[in-house]
């Protein structure tokens, strides 16, 4: 095992130059020459030249520690290299679960104030998915989950299985965000910005905090989730 020290350079920069060019179907980043690879070694041959030139601007950025943080898309794409690719399925299973509990379906039972903002916020999007998708998803205020009907839920299913490996990590980061499939499906397709999907998942919370005050942490949390979801966006943009 590594000790702190080991680690500590490891994580030095030792790179001088940033360059990106073609590498079989796509592009790759290249270190002084040699060709990015993922944390597990694996290739990393980006789809486009715009989505290369992002991760080559993030490491070209890295000063005298390269610090993984400050790398949201070098994160994300060696993410659906290393982890997304080799277990797709179970990837695909987990973001369709989502489906069968979205925080769209989960309605408060009052105050009316609170249900309105639902119902004009909330209930665009179901219809939405209902058109767009093919999946109309039964709505509750009881604590406990309604079952959904099995149509839309393979409907659903269907859509995240259509993806490939990088705006699929892009849609597991966005769905385990949000609570919601549909929010990151409106996300996913350009239905809706990030800003958008984040006022929609946070719309209980807001009501919450005009009413008792907003806790300090809580909103530098909730700030921490809207950068990550547009951080989505930036990557979900480049790959068009």
């Amino acid at each position: 095992m590594a000790t702190g020290a080991e680690r500590r350079r490891s994580l030095r920069r030792v790179y001088r130059q940033v360059a990106v060019g073609p590498a079989g179907d796509g592009f790759e980043v290249r270190l002084d020459g040699r060709a990015l690879r993922s944390p597990a070694k694996a290739s990393m041959v980006l789809p486009t030249a715009a989505l290369a030139e992002a991760v080559a601007e993030e490491w070209d950025a890295q000063t005298e520690a390269v610090q993984p943080d400050t790398m949201p898309l070098t994160q994300l794409v060696s993410t659906a290299v290393d982890r997304t690719g080799p277990d797709r399925a179970a990837v695909v299973s987990a973001i369709a679960a989502y489906g069968e509990t979205d925080l769209l379906c989960h309605w408060a039972p009052g105050p009316a104030t609170l249900t309105a903002r639902q119902a004009t916020v909330w209930q665009p999007l179901l219809d939405w998915a209902a058109t767009a998708l093919d999946a109309p998803l039964t709505v509750t205020t009881a604590l406990l989950p309604v079952e959904q009907p099995a149509p839309s839920l393979a409907a659903l299913r269907a859509v995240v299985d259509q993806q490939d490996d990088i705006r699929l990590t892009a849609l597991q980061v966005s769905t385990g965000l949000l609570g919601s499939l549909v929010l990151g499906l409106a996300q996913l397709t350009g239905h809706q910005s990030a800003d958008q999907v984040f006022a929609a998942a946070q719309l209980d919370e807001d009501h919450q905090a005009e009413v008792w005050g907003r806790d300090a942490d809580a909103a530098e949390r909730a700030e921490a989730v809207r950068q990550e979801l547009v951080a989505v966006d930036r990557c979900l943009a480049l790959l068009a």
